[in-house]
C-alpha cells in the first residue's frame, strides 16, 4: 500500500470546513494566478524529466522516510541515494570531513559549479505511521517530524533533472548534489564547510519542507551547541555523603544560573538544555554529570558572547561543588545570509512552476492532523492546507530555527524555497509533519520543489548575468563580516549525536 492510499482511506469519515476557509491573504499569490514567465527550452526539460521521475522521487522519499535513521547514522539513507546518483551517470565522493554519511554527487565539468544541498536525518523517538492521528510505527524509534526524506528525494530529483537538462541543451558547467548529514544537530554542513567541501561552487540552493510555499528570503539563528560534563567523586549516598562530590549538584547550578541570565539576553536568544547523564542512582553521589546546551541567538557574535558567559556559570558551579568541568563544543552555526537576487529568481520560478492543488481528501487528512492541536492549544487554522505562494515580503522574515546551510552562506551565494509538504501553519518537529511527509500531500510538495530548484539551477547556467548579480549581492552583505568558528582547530566531527 503507498503512503497516498493512507489519504483516501482516512479522509471519508472527516466533515471538510466551510470553504471560505481557502480565501488567500493580499500576501500571496493564488495558485491559479498566472505565470509571470515562460520556461525556456532546458528548462522544460529538466520539468519533464522531475515528471517522467515522479514515481522514483516519491518512492526514495518513502525509502528514506521508512528508514527514519538519526543524525550521524544515516548509512543506509545516504547509500540509496548514492546508488540513485551513480545510476544516473553521477560521480560520488564518500566519506567528506570526516562523516561516513557525507558525501558529494557531481556531472559536468567547468564552470559555473551550482550546488544542490540533500538532507536526509530524521528525529528521535517521532516515529508515526502515515495515519491522521497518533500512531508510532515503531515506539520509540526516529521518525522524519522536519520532513528530512522529502529534502533528500526531492533535492536528488532536481540533480537528476538538471542533469537530463544539461546533457540534452550540451550547457556548460558542473551540477553537484551535496549529501549533508545530521543537519537536525547543525553538525554537518559545518563541517563540510571547515573542511573546503564547497569552496569552488558558484551558487548553492536549497529547500526544505514546509506548511507554505516561499522562497527563503530571511536569515536564521546562530547556534552553539556544547556539552558541560562535571567530574566529581562517588560516595555512598547516605552512609558517607561527607566523601562524595555531586556531578549533578554541578549541573543543576549551572542550569540555575543560566535561567537566571536569561533575564538578561536580548529578545532574540534561545537557551535550550537536556540532561543527558545525571547519575546512575539515587543512593550514589553522581560522579559524574552532563548538561547538553544549545545557544541561539540572531547574530553570532550574540551567541559568542552568550557562550562565554554560559561557561563562566559553569565555572561557577564546578567551584561551588568542587568539581572538576569539561567543556566539549559538538558544533558552531552561523545565521544564514540571504541573497536577494536568488530569492527574487526563486519566487518568480515558484510561480513559473506553479505549485500544485490538493484534493478534498488530501485536505480531509489535514483537518485530521489540526484536530489535536485545536483540541490541545485552542490553535485556529484557517486553511486546511496552504496552496498559496506567498510574497518576498511575507517571506523575509528570520527563521526562529537554525541551519547549518548558514555556514555556507558566509562561503557562497546561497538560495532557497520552501514548499507546503504539511497540513497549513503545522508545528515543526511533530508527528503530524511525519505522517504529512509520507503521505500524498508530502509527495506533492516534494516533486514542485524538485522542479524549483532544477528550473532555478538551469537558469544560473544559462544565465552569467544571475550569478554575477548574486555573488556583487553577496559580497555587500560580507563586507562587514568575517566568518570564524568556536570549534577547536583540526576537531574531528562528532562520531554520534550522543
Amino acid at each position: 500500500m503507498t503512503f497516498r492510499c493512507f489519504v483516501l482511506t482516512v479522509a471519508v469519515a472527516v466533515c471538510l470546513p466551510a470553504r471560505a476557509d481557502e480565501v488567500p491573504s493580499k500576501d500571496a499569490s493564488s495558485a491559479s494566478e498566472k505565470a509571470e514567465r515562460e520556461l525556456r527550452p532546458a528548462q522544460q526539460t529538466a520539468v519533464a524529466a522531475v515528471d517522467s521521475r515522479r514515481e522514483q522521487i516519491c518512492e526514495i522519499n518513502r525509502r528514506l522516510w521508512e528508514l527514519a535513521e538519526v543524525g550521524l547514522e544515516e548509512h543506509e539513507s545516504s547509500a540509496l541515494l548514492i546508488a540513485e546518483l551513480r545510476d544516473a551517470g553521477f560521480e560520488v565522493e564518500q566519506n567528506l570531513a570526516g562523516m561516513p554519511t557525507a558525501f558529494v554527487a557531481s556531472y559536468g565539468s567547468g564552470k559555473p559549479v551550482i550546488g544542490i544541498l540533500a538532507e536526509y536525518d530524521a528525529l528521535p523517538g517521532m516515529s508515526q505511521q502515515a495515519v491522521p492521528y497518533r500512531e508510532p510505527a515503531q515506539a520509540g524509534r526516529p521518525g522524519h517530524a522536519c520532513g528530512h526524506s522529502g529534502l533528500g528525494a526531492g533535492a536528488v530529483g532536481a540533480a537528476l533533472a538538471v542533469k537530463e537538462a544539461l546533457a540534452q541543451h550540451k550547457l556548460p558547467g558542473t551540477i553537484r548534489l551535496y549529501g549533508t548529514p545530521a543537519e537536525e544537530t547543525v553538525i554537518g554542513k559545518v563541517y563540510m564547510t571547515l573542511a573546503g567541501v564547497f569552496d569552488d561552487l558558484d551558487v548553492c540552493l536549497h529547500w526544505h519542507p514546509s506548511s507554505k510555499n516561499q522562497p527563503w528570503a530571511g536569515s536564521s539563528k546562530a547556534l552553539v551547541s556544547a556539552k558541560f560534563t562535571f567530574h566529581g567523586t562517588a560516595a555512598h549516598a547516605a552512609g558517607s555523603p561527607e566523601s562524595g562530590r555531586s556531578a549533578l549538584d554541578a549541573v543543576e547550578l549551572m542550569n540555575v544560573g543560566v535561567n537566571y541570565m536569561r533575564e538578561h539576553v536580548k529578545e532574540d536568544a534561545r537557551l535550550h538544555y537536556v540532561v543527558t547523564n545525571g547519575g546512575g542512582a539515587p543512593n550514589v553521589v553522581p560522579p559524574t554529570a552532563t548538561v547538553w546546551y544549545y545557544v541561539r541567538a540572531d547574530d553570532h557574535g550574540d551567541v559568542e558572547s552568550y557562550f562565554k558567559w554560559i561557561q563562566d556559570i559553569a565555572k561557577g558551579a564546578a567551584l561551588m561543588t568542587r568539581t572538576k568541568l569539561e567543556v566539549a563544543i559538538d558544533t558552531d552555526c552561523h545565521e544564514l545570509i540571504p541573497n536577494t537576487p536568488l530569492s527574487e529568481l526563486i519566487f518568480a520560478n515558484l510561480k513559473a512552476v506553479e505549485p500544485p492543488t490538493f484534493t478534498e481528501d488530501e485536505k480531509a487528512f489535514a483537518r485530521r492532523l489540526q484536530e489535536p492541536l485545536i483540541e490541545q492549544f485552542g490553535t485556529k487554522f484557517p486553511l486546511a492546507i496552504d496552496e498559496r505562494i506567498h510574497s518576498l515580503a511575507e517571506s523575509s522574515e528570520a527563521s526562529k530555527g537554525s541551519t547549518d546551510v548558514g555556514d555556507i552562506s558566509w562561503h557562497v551565494p546561497t538560495g532557497g524555497l520552501r514548499t507546503a509538504c504539511f497540513a497549513a501553519d503545522s508545528p515543526g518537529h511533530s508527528w503530524q509533519n511525519v505522517a504529512a511527509i509520507g503521505s500524498s500531500i508530502g509527495e506533492k510538495g516534494t516533486v514542485y520543489a524538485a522542479k524549483v530548484l532544477a528550473v532555478t539551477a538551469i537558469d544560473l547556467f544559462e544565465q552569467p548575468e544571475l550569478l554575477e548579480a548574486a555573488r556583487a549581492d553577496w559580497r555587500e552583505r560580507m563586507k562587514d563580516r568575517s566568518y570564524g568558528t568556536l570549534i577547536p582547530k583540526n576537531q574531528k566531527p562528532p562520531a554520534a549525536i550522543r
